[in-house]
């Protein structure tokens, strides 16, 4: 018998245990250890900061999930893990011992690299459904008495696309309360240009989303690096192609949300050999952790280099598209190897995303998502918004019935009419 222990019930998490539940020998074992006892679909943060969702509806108690499939779980978090003794401390002191890992625990959100950052600074954030339903509170105060808007990722962000779903969902929710004329919005963002995305940009993104920045007159600076925030104002420096100095940004706010940078977690920071210097998890072609082969890195918190550095530092994204091959990787290399066989499921590097904005949305496909691509395209309409609201019902309740199939692949390249990505 094998114990197969996954770490993190996000989407990597819950496509790692499914997969690797339908996959496994009867008599391996397999656990998930996450800090809470619920799954929430953070790609519907953005809807709850402006209570067109409430927290309850984008969540899923796992708990009951779980049982039903034979898998156990563990909700009190890890605070540590020891690769060489194949061991993680949760954080009752307990520990829990495995043959093989799946870390897919997604990212630590470093809102203390920046002064002011954050909800227990200055801003808020879609980062989490506990941020976005903070965020909501702070809505409701702004729309009551409204003025500037900021918003947008600061350097060393990865994660672009919700930064513009929101400033374009505020948007929409201001048109409808009537009140738009009364709020200048700007973008800030790490980017070296608008709708690069950490990605080099995908089709006509540059032009396509500045295009829809100014529609809805909002404002941008690029290249830019956030020092500091106050309750009210937030500093600014905006850099050069070459990454000198431009110029320096004192931007007035009454409501701001930044997307901070990522690193990896506290239970894996400083693990040589298994993470980066930024807490990412290092990984192989197969997932696999080169030192400790018996760890697998799943979705948002391994490391994926920047493909060209830019002026401000900028990270690369992982989508779901992405995050549901590697565990589907993952776990059929950990059954590979259980039986005598060797690892060859790898990953798929695609990206594809539908972003909503509002009352309209933006689709695309980049595959593979680092150029040169052999698919590279954007298009924009009304059934993108239809799309994402009709996959976020559609996602929830695969996860609550426990159906392993890639929902990003059955339903969005069902939508997008691409049978299959091919990198």
């Amino acid at each position: 018998m094998a114990h197969i222990v996954i770490l993190g019930a996000g989407i990597g998490g819950i496509a790692s245990a499914y997969e690797m539940h339908d996959l496994k020998r009867a008599q391996d074992k397999i656990t998930v250890i996450s800090n809470s006892d619920h799954f929430q679909f953070t790609p519907s943060n953005p809807w709850v900061a402006v209570r067109w969702r409430k927290p309850d509806d984008i969540s899923v108690a796992m708990g009951p999930v779980f049982k039903d499939k034979g898998i156990d779980f563990i909700s009190t978090g890890a605070r540590r893990v020891y690769p060489d003794s194949n061991e993680i401390e949760l954080n009752d002191d307990s520990r829990v011992v495995y043959d093989y890992l799946i870390i897919a625990s997604g990212p630590r959100l470093a809102f203390d690299e920046i002064e002011g950052l954050g909800p227990e600074g200055h801003t808020a954030s879609v980062c989490t459904t506990d941020h976005a339903a903070d965020a909501a509170q702070r809505w409701d105060k702004f729309v009551a008495a409204p003025g500037p808007i900021v918003v947008g990722a600061v350097q060393a962000a990865s994660c672009f696309g919700p930064a513009y779903e929101f400033a374009f969902i505020l948007d929409a929710d201001l048109r409808k309360r009537k009140i738009r004329d009364k709020v200048p919005m700007t973008f800030v963002t790490s980017e070296p240009y608008i709708g690069h995305l950490g990605l080099g940009g995908v089709g006509d993104s540059k032009g396509m989303m500045e295009s829809e920045l100014r529609n809805h007159h909002i404002n941008w600076i690029c290249n830019a690096k956030v020092s500091k925030v106050e309750a009210d104002k937030m500093y600014v420096s905006e850099y050069d192609e070459n990454g000198n100095e431009k110029k320096q940004h004192e931007l007035p706010f009454k409501y701001s949300m930044m997307l901070p940078a990522f690193t990896g977690i506290d239970a894996v920071r400083d693990v040589e050999g298994l993470a980066n210097p930024r807490g990412f998890i290092v990984i192989d072609e197969f997932q696999r952790n080169p030192k400790y082969p018996n760890v697998y890195g799943v979705g948002v918190c391994v490391a994926i280099a920047p493909p060209v550095a830019t002026p401000v530092p900028t990270g690369v994204p992982k989508t779901g598209y992405m995050i549901e091959t590697m565990a589907y990787a993952a776990a059929a290399n950990i059954c590979a190897t259980l039986d005598g066989k060797e690892a060859t499921a790898k990953a798929s590097w695609d990206a594809i995303c539908l972003a909503d904005m509002g009352d309209t949305g933006i689709a695309f496909v980049a595959s593979p998502q680092i150029p040169p691509r052999n698919v590279n395209w954007m298009k924009k309409g009304k059934w993108v918004h239809l799309g994402k609201v009709a996959f976020e019902k559609y996602y929830l309740r695969k996860v609550r019935k426990g159906i392993t199939e890639s929902v990003y692949e059955k339903y969005i390249l069902k939508t997008l009419g691409i049978e299959k990505l091919k990198s």
